[in-house]
């Protein structure tokens, strides 16, 4: 996979992990909780499929391989790490909102 190949799909399964993730956050909020559960653990495994994208490319580089630098790679990275963020957020507020209901 080329550079451009390979931000593409970092963006694609990023994308798709902040959606299923603003997914869960909605069911939360309707204290649909097992279906939250289930949609963040979607999310987690686009998360991870986008995740071993970086890191094949971070290894290719580390082995002396040239990466070119674009503003498609750095989108990709930013989309990455937000759809990250938003994951970790998400469990947190999941957990908040299960308290909120068994109190």
């Amino acid at each position: 996979m080329n550079i451009h190949e390979n931000a593409f799909s970092i963006i694609l399964h990023s994308g798709n992990a902040r959606s299923k993730t603003m997914q869960a956050l909605q069911s939360a909020r309707e204290q649909q909780f097992s279906e939250a559960d289930n949609l963040l653990e979607e999310a987690e495994k686009e998360i991870n499929v986008a995740h071993k994208v970086q890191t094949e490319m971070i290894q290719s580089n580390a082995r002396g391989e040239e990466i070119n630098l674009s503003i498609l790679l750095i989108h990709a990275q930013d989309h990455l790490m937000t759809a990250m963020l938003a994951i970790d957020l998400a469990k947190e507020i999941l957990l908040l909102h299960k308290d909120k209901v068994q109190k």
